[in-house]
């Protein structure tokens, strides 16, 4: 008869952060900061109150490491979603990347956070320097996909307006279901930067 193997704690602990991370973003995703409780989390990820508390004591603690989870998560999507764009039609292909990251749900768990930073001075002080760490790397990803030359004046702005655009069709899309709307734009867009971008 063999004996079932332990798992080590530190692996069972980790293993636990994660599921209590995850049940984070998927409460603020469909019930929104403000009905986002740690009783709630705790259910969701199929963890003790004891546990959870343990794990982070506070709300804001573990919105706080929520808000580094979803910061990386948002970085490996973002990654694999530009390495999947293809040679052909570069421009159109890599606006529907970006505007389908900017519908996502991982995007919709972070706009959550920003509005209650925007009132919060603690998460505001764990949000900002992460959304600037995200801004920065989406920008030099878009740069380096579209192949453009930012030495150029107005290449800069170009790329920042075109972040821009696909931040605000992904916050209409938290609203109702934009996407007809959003790939008329987006065809528009693409061809403007086609002229714009040598």
């Amino acid at each position: 008869m063999t004996t079932p193997t332990r798992v080590p704690q530190e692996e069972r602990s980790r293993a636990m952060r994660a599921r209590l991370l995850e049940a984070t973003v998927e409460c603020l995703v469909e019930v929104g900061f403000g009905r986002t409780s740690t009783t709630l989390i705790s259910e969701r990820a199929g963890v003790s109150r004891g546990a959870q508390l343990h794990h982070f004591p506070t709300k804001n603690a573990l919105v706080v490491a929520a808000v580094e989870h979803l910061t990386e998560v948002r970085g490996v999507e973002l990654a694999a979603a530009a390495a999947a764009v293809p040679a052909a039609h570069r421009t159109r292909d890599v606006l529907r990347m970006l505007g389908d990251h900017f519908a996502s749900p991982v995007f919709t768990a972070a706009l959550e956070l920003w509005v209650a930073a925007r009132t919060d001075p603690a998460l505001l002080e764990a949000v900002e320097p992460l959304e600037q760490k995200v801004g920065r790397e989406t920008h030099r990803m878009t740069v380096d996909l579209l192949g453009a030359d930012e030495s150029r004046p107005g290449v800069r702005e170009l790329v920042q307006a075109t972040l821009d655009l696909v931040r605000g069709l992904g916050l209409a899309a938290t609203i109702s279901d934009d996407s007809r709307r959003r790939n008329r734009i987006l065809d528009q867009w693409a061809r403007t930067l086609d002229g714009a971008l040598p």
